[in-house]
This record gives C-alpha cells, sequence and structure tokens, in this order.
C-alpha cells in the first residue's frame, strides 16, 4: 500500500525562472534522470520523484530558490522538456504541468501509450481520479494549480501536483506513486507536502471508510436538498474541538521550508555539507585530473559534481536539509550566492559525457561521479570544515571568477560587490582557467 511519507512547508513564490537557467535546468535535469535510470532503472526514477525531500533537493541543486513552491513547477517544466527527445530510449514521459498544461494530459497520455504500448485512455482516467482527490477528498485549503504526470512504458507512474492558499501565501505538494497503490480513496498519497493548516478534511484516511459510506447513504436517503437543510442545521449549532490525531502521524517526517530567502546555518547539515566538500578534495585530483580528463574542470566544479552524485545515489535519509545542495550551483535569487554558470556548465558538461560513455558500455566517469558519493559518506563523521557564512562569503568573493549570475544580473567583481544590482556583461574567460 503507497502511504503518506511527509510534508512540508513551502512559500509560495511568483515570478518566471530566467530563460538562462531554464534552459541549464533543462539539460542537467534530463542527465541525472539519464543517471539515475542508467545505475537503478526506471522505477527507481519514479520512486525519487514520489518522495518530497528528494524532490526538492533535486530542484535546490540546479539552481532554484531552494526553500520555495517555485520548485515544483520549475522541476517538472525542465524534465518535460529535457526528457522528451529521450523518451523512446528512456522510457519515460512526462505529461502535464501547470495551469493549462495540466488539463492537456489525459490527451497527452492516450497519444503517449498509443506509441509506446501502455492502456493511455486508463492512465488518463486516473490523471483525472488523482486530482480530483486531491481536490475534493482532500479538502485543505489549497487550490490545485498544477499536475505532473510522469509514466514509463511499462504503464507504472508517478504524480507530483500542487495547490496554492492565496490567503496564507502557501503551497502544498502532493506525491504520487502507482507502486503498491491498491486503491485512490485509502490513504494513496506517496507524500503530502505543506504547511499546517489546522484541521484537515482528509477522505483518503482508511479511518474515515465509514464516512465514505455514510455519505452515500446520506445522499441516497435525504437527496441534495435535503443535505443542504442538513448541513444548515449542523452549521448553525456551536463547535466541538476535534479529538487529537492519529499519533502515528507525529512519527512521520515533516520537511520546514521557511520563508527567509537566505540560507542559514540552522538549514543546513555541516557535517554533510562539510562531507562533500571534503571528498572533492580526496578523490578530485586522482579521478579528475588524471582519470576523467576534461577540459577546464577545476576543484570548484568536482565540489558541485560532488552534490550532484548525491542526488543520484543517496538513500532517502540524506535530503533532510535541501537547503544543502544549494551550495553546488547557487540560487537564481542570489541566495546563497549568484549561479556560478561556469561551474554549472561544466558539470553538465561532465555529466553528459558520463552518461554518453556509459550508453557504450563505458562507466569510468560515472563511476568516478559515484565514487565521490562514497567517500562523503565516509568521511562524514570526521569532516570538518569552516563556518557555512564563511562558505557563502568566499563564494560571493569569487563569485565573478565563476560568471556568476542572478535575477539581479551579472556578477560584479569583489571591488564592486555592494552594486551587485546592476546587470554587466558577462566577465572574461581565460582559456586556461579551471573551475
Amino acid at each position: 500500500m503507497a502511504h503518506r511519507a511527509g510534508s512540508a512547508d513551502l512559500p509560495l513564490h511568483g515570478g518566471r525562472v530566467p530563460l538562462w537557467l531554464a534552459d541549464r535546468m533543462t539539460r542537467l535535469g534530463a542527465v541525472i534522470a539519464e543517471a539515475i535510470v542508467h545505475h537503478y532503472g526506471r522505477d527507481e526514477f519514479l520512486r525519487r520523484l514520489a518522495h518530497p525531500f528528494w524532490f526538492q533537493s533535486f530542484g535546490s541543486v540546479m539552481g532554484m530558490d531552494w526553500h520555495s513552491s517555485g520548485i515544483t513547477t520549475s522541476v517538472i517544466g525542465a524534465l518535460k522538456r529535457g526528457l522528451e527527445p529521450l523518451s523512446d530510449e528512456l522510457g519515460v514521459h512526462v505529461c502535464g504541468g501547470r495551469g493549462k498544461h495540466s488539463r492537456k494530459t489525459p490527451d497527452e497520455l492516450v497519444a503517449i501509450g498509443g506509441r509506446a504500448g501502455f492502456d493511455g485512455l486508463a492512465l488518463a482516467s486516473l490523471s483525472r481520479l488523482v486530482a480530483k482527490v486531491d481536490s475534493a477528498a482532500v479538502q485543505d485549503g489549497f487550490d490545485l494549480y498544477l499536475h505532473g504526470f510522469i509514466v514509463t512504458d511499462d504503464g507504472r507512474w508517478a504524480v507530483v501536483q500542487q495547490g496554492m492558499n492565496d490567503a496564507s501565501r502557501t503551497a502544498r505538494r502532493y506525491h504520487w506513486l502507482s507502486e503498491g497503490l491498491k486503491s485512490f480513496v485509502d490513504e494513496p498519497h506517496a507524500a503530502i507536502d505543506g504547511i499546517d493548516q489546522g484541521e484537515i478534511v482528509n477522505l483518503t484516511d482508511r479511518r474515515a471508510d465509514r464516512s465514505r459510506s455514510g455519505q452515500l447513504e446520506l445522499l441516497q436517503s435525504l437527496g441534495p436538498d435535503g443535505l443542504a437543510r442538513k448541513l444548515a442545521e449542523i452549521e448553525a449549532k456551536p463547535r466541538k474541538r476535534a479529538p487529537s490525531s492519529d499519533p502515528r502521524q507525529l512519527s512521520l517526517p515533516h520537511l520546514v521550508m521557511p520563508a527567509h530567502h537566505d540560507v542559514r546555518a540552522s538549514d543546513v547539515l555541516a557535517p554533510r555539507l562539510h562531507a562533500s566538500l571534503t571528498a572533492a578534495a580526496n578523490r578530485g585530483p586522482a579521478d579528475f585530473a588524471e582519470l576523467l580528463l576534461v577540459p577546464g574542470v577545476g576543484a570548484r566544479t568536482v565540489r558541485a559534481l560532488a552534490m550532484v552524485a548525491e542526488v543520484v545515489h543517496g538513500a532517502p535519509y540524506r535530503f533532510t536539509d535541501p537547503a544543502r545542495f544549494s551550495f553546488a550551483h547557487g540560487g537564481k535569487d542570489r541566495h546563497p550566492f549568484p549561479v556560478p554558470l561556469r561551474v554549472y556548465d561544466e558539470t553538465i558538461k561532465v555529466m553528459k559525457a558520463a552518461v554518453q560513455k556509459a550508453r557504450l558500455g563505458r562507466d569510468d566517469i560515472l563511476a568516478a561521479v559515484k565514487r565521490l558519493d562514497d567517500e562523503a559518506r565516509r568521511v562524514e563523521r570526521s569532516a570538518a570544515g569552516p563556518p557555512l557564512a564563511d562558505l557563502v562569503a568566499e563564494e560571493r568573493r569569487l563569485s565573478h571568477s565563476f560568471g556568476g549570475r542572478s535575477v539581479f544580473g551579472w556578477e560584479a567583481p569583489p571591488e564592486a560587490l555592494a552594486d551587485f544590482g546592476t546587470p554587466r556583461g558577462p566577465p572574461a574567460r581565460r582559456q586556461d582557467s579551471r573551475v
């Protein structure tokens, strides 16, 4: 039986992802998906998408706002664009999206099913039912506005959809997974993410079985008009406090995405961050200077690759602090630091080369990337490093040399950082430099 895996608070942010970042998210998202499918298979990729903590970390490593609801829209969009050209080879298809794109999901499933060989009509019905459950059966104050349906050639699927609450300026993300799903009305969610808004009417809880049956009986015996009169009588009476929630819910993980934009020490598990940096220092010289010989790859790119490696290979428990993954490629809003475009491009180059060689049966680069993750786990207990504030300060000091860019424009040289909001042209790139 699929189960609810946790919840999270997601600040609701507006705006668009700039084209220079959206293009890179498309390429990096696709190549990470390819690496996961290559190592672990399509079913594991669906499981990752159904894991709320991994999903947030995935968006964070791609340079989005690490804490916001915008990660959902941007990740689904990036995967849809990036995996479409690879769908025949990978057997993974992304349907739907935000707003009007979500309403096209059934038609997309029918068309893809006709090509891939699964029952597209049946999955189209499932898509509508999933949306109906989260909009009607789970009444939590959030209006759905995004529906992403990811399906494989063998008909297995995951759904990520999100609702917003304008009054509280928050969003709630819902995760579904076909694996182990036996019922759409008896605790079907793999996870529900979102801030606690008080009492929730959740008719998909197994404890609501009598309520569902009773509602059908009332509708048959009273009719719509009778139900309306009965509801008016109930609402006229004083309300009693609902009994406490099921104690089992207290043990579920709860990911809190704070409202503040800056990344603070409390948002990051420092030992794991220092482990990634130490792994890059330990393995980088051996694996990337001598083995890979990828032009332009230096210490800073290897640090980013160490965090990408964890997104590809990490166990579920390692994604409880999505903010940590923003130290790979920064954030579009300059938190924790501007997106280092030269580093980002080198990361994509290495991962793309690794996947392309793996298709030909040569796993040496992918194996080297995995060794970064292995090394990080090995040294985690003993790794140490400077305070997080010092790491951020150093990244910002070097940002101009890394091609730093944010929604405010190109990053200025260190002596002009006070004027970072002024748009600037791209920094000159030395041919012999390594990032």
